[in-house]
């Protein structure tokens, strides 16, 4: 009840005109490294509203004749995650691009957030953007690797009628909870320095309810030093710039608390392996090497399920953190290009079979 209550409070506030004033300010900052800037691209609007009442930002940038790609940002993101690829991608293709609910400046809705708002959400943007019968390239960071899964397993039927193909990055299918690395004082066994902490041979470890309170109540992230050392080590890297730095702390701390919370605790227990199954297009995974919220081994199960269907395209474990189209941001687009360019072809050959 007390935690009902907070979120309440933090509810009201967090909507106010203030605070997403200050949200839209941390989202929207220039720097001295180009690709993190806003697209000169000009976008459209296309107002999206979901079946509960929630109001989704969506942008349109690029020609609208062009194949499309539709870019979806993980946890505690929204549109602007995406400034390096809108960038590079704008000028040969038609971007669309998202605020998941809740996040950037779209509305939470009624509904609370699950896998099955993550897919209804999806589907209705591809309804509202996607042209009669057209395929899109569908490109999901983390908890839009999660969201793209989650489409497939509940609407299994649009696959294959609105993919073209895929790209799951820095995502997992099920087991967050227990593997993610991100902080594991918080999920695994206690240890001093590298040796397990027991009692009478039984692991230590943080009581459950400690640790979900810390992950899943609706605090504002501040700023200042120690915030960039967590991003710095623990979801970037020491090889990340100050620019790559302080733009991730800024596209996260936009988040609204209420928001970056209840979806941390729909996504901690998702079991998504059907929707991954149900991804019966071309499909290519990314990981990152030092990836701490969704390590690697995260990845293999996704990677072993599309191998056994025979949709896996390409498997490519990139050298740096978690946030992998920023640190890595030429590897992730080659990717995505070959990903865009490999579809358009299968594309255009089908088109000309079927003359």
């Amino acid at each position: 009840m007390t935690l009902a209550a907070a979120r309440s409070t933090v509810s009201s506030f967090e909507s106010g005109a203030l605070t997403a004033q200050f949200r839209a300010g941390l989202r929207t900052r220039s720097f001295a490294t180009a690709k993190l800037n806003a697209p000169a691209a000009p976008h459209r609007v296309v107002p999206v509203t979901t079946a509960d009442g929630a109001e989704l930002r969506v942008h349109v940038y690029g020609d609208d004749t062009a194949p499309t790609l539709v870019l979806i940002h993980g946890w505690a993101c929204s549109i602007e995650y995406w400034n390096p690829q809108i960038s590079a991608f704008a000028d040969s293709y038609r971007v669309v691009a998202y605020d998941q609910r809740g996040h950037g400046e779209s509305t939470l809705g009624t509904a609370a957030p699950s896998e099955h708002t993550l897919a209804d959400d999806l589907a209705t943007v591809l309804e509202a953007t996607l042209r009669p019968g057209e395929q899109a390239v569908l490109a999901g960071h983390s908890m839009g690797g999660l969201t793209i899964q989650a489409w497939a397993k509940h609407h299994p039927e649009q696959v294959t009628e609105r993919a073209a193909a895929v790209l799951l990055a820095n995502t997992a299918n099920s087991d967050i909870r227990a593997e993610t690395d991100l902080l594991p004082l918080l999920n695994k066994q206690l240890t001093v320095a590298t040796t397990p902490v027991t009692i009478l041979g039984a692991p230590i470890r943080m009581p459950q309810q400690i640790s979900e309170t810390v992950l899943f109540t609706p605090v504002p992230i501040p700023g200042g030093w120690l915030t960039e050392q967590v991003f710095r080590y623990r979801i970037l890297t020491p090889e990340a710039t100050a620019d790559e730095i302080d733009f991730a702390i800024g596209i996260i701390r936009s988040c609204r608390p209420l928001a970056r919370a209840r979806h941390a605790a729909a996504m901690a227990d998702m079991d998504l392996t059907a929707g991954t199954a149900n991804l019966t297009v071309p499909t290519t995974v990314i990981a990152s090497a030092q990836d701490r919220l969704l390590p690697p081994r995260m990845s293999r199960p996704m990677v072993e399920v599309l191998r056994r269907s025979g949709h896996l395209t390409d498997f490519h474990v990139l050298p740096h953190g978690h946030l992998s189209n920023i640190e890595d941001t030429e590897a992730f687009d080659t990717t995505l290009r070959r990903v865009l360019l490999s579809a358009h072809s299968r594309s255009t050959r089908t088109r000309k079979a079927a003359r």
